[in-house]
């Protein structure tokens, strides 16, 4: 392995201009990690079969995509092609290669799964599990009260707010106390490619939200030594751990799927469930799609028309309005009484 492998930097010069540029895109960390690593993958095998990786023959590639096939998963081989003919067509727009191999071969796709949808009894459940909790958590006596009170009402803004505004696990997050606004009932998130967008927020999570911030967050934050030491240091994330840390992704989850079991919900309801609940239910109401799209901070609308395959309720009813046929009874009375 060369020094620049062991100092983690990528060796091919274009694969560095690569990522300087997907930098440039504001691509998340995540996203020039992992294109990064398919692409350093790809490159070493052509290098170790001495393959010039501006001009592989498609007995080459196919060759590896045989031998990445039988590596890893679909869907990761998936993701990893992604990774490798974008950069390819990075380096044909720089004048780097001459052309695009990959453009002649056939890849595997993935089929397009529908993304699971609560119905908004299942939502309402949820949220029950809150209130119970609520409940619980008034009755006790003190010292314990305080605490249960405070993470009770938490957990009420982080469920109204997921599904109010269909976040992102990661936005949520990273939601911080500068981005809301109550009086308006918005809270500014960065989603993908460091896109800023607003979500909006319901009454209820704007009731929530207040009463967390009033009552449930000053608690905790009297829990973390370093914010009651000094202000300046003091957390600015919206929501936070018993410790009166920021929360995070990681524990958001571990939240919000004990809150699924204590509903009785089935196992694979995500946080990411109630974003697309929340765009599904949306369509549901009569929203245009590319109002949803916006709200979802989708760049392309191809990729938000997937939920109006979860809603065959809202084709049915928009067919019925809309076919001049489809409402029509007499043709079937008429069919009726020839048959009698």
């Amino acid at each position: 392995m060369s020094e620049a492998r062991r100092s983690g930097q990528p060796r091919d010069p274009a694969l560095v201009r690569f990522l300087a540029s997907l930098e440039a895109r504001n691509a998340s960390p995540h996203t020039r990690r992992a294109y990064g690593a398919a692409v350093e993958r790809y490159l070493d095998w052509l290098a170790e079969r001495r393959i010039d990786w501006r001009a592989p023959s498609r007995a080459e590639l196919r060759a590896y995509l045989a031998t990445l096939s039988a590596a890893v998963a679909r869907s990761s081989v998936a993701q990893r092609l992604a990774a490798i003919r974008a950069f390819h067509r990075f380096t044909v727009r720089e004048g780097l290669a001459p052309g695009d191999p990959w453009g002649a071969i056939a890849t595997p796709r993935l089929p397009r799964r529908l993304p699971r949808v609560l119905e908004i009894e299942q939502v309402e459940r949820l949220l029950g599990v809150v209130d119970d909790q609520l409940r619980r958590a008034s009755a006790l006596g003190s010292p314990r009260r305080e605490l249960e009170l405070a993470l009770a009402l938490r957990d009420r803004a982080i469920v109204e707010v997921a599904y109010a505004a269909g976040l992102r696990i990661s936005e949520l997050a990273a939601a911080d106390l500068g981005s809301l606004d109550l009086r308006r009932g918005e809270l500014r998130v960065i989603g993908k490619g460091r896109k800023e967008r607003v979500g909006l927020l319901g009454r209820p999570a704007v009731a929530a939200l207040r009463a967390w911030l009033d009552e449930g967050r000053p608690v905790l934050l009297e829990r973390n030594p370093a914010a009651v030491e000094s202000a300046a240091v003091a957390p600015r994330e919206l929501f936070l751990n018993h410790h009166g840390e920021p929360l995070g992704a990681r524990g958001l989850r571990f939240k919000l799927d004990g809150l699924r079991r204590a509903a009785g919900l089935p196992q694979g309801v995500s946080p990411h469930t109630l974003r697309h609940s929340f765009a599904t239910h949306l369509l549901d109401g009569g929203a245009d799609l590319r109002v949803v799209q916006e709200l979802l901070g989708h760049e392309s609308l191809a990729t938000t028309q997937v939920y109006t395959h979860v809603s065959p309720g809202r084709l049915q009813a928009a067919y019925r309005e809309a076919h001049p046929r489809a409402r029509r009874t007499d043709l079937v009375e008429t069919a009726a009484d020839h048959d009698a």
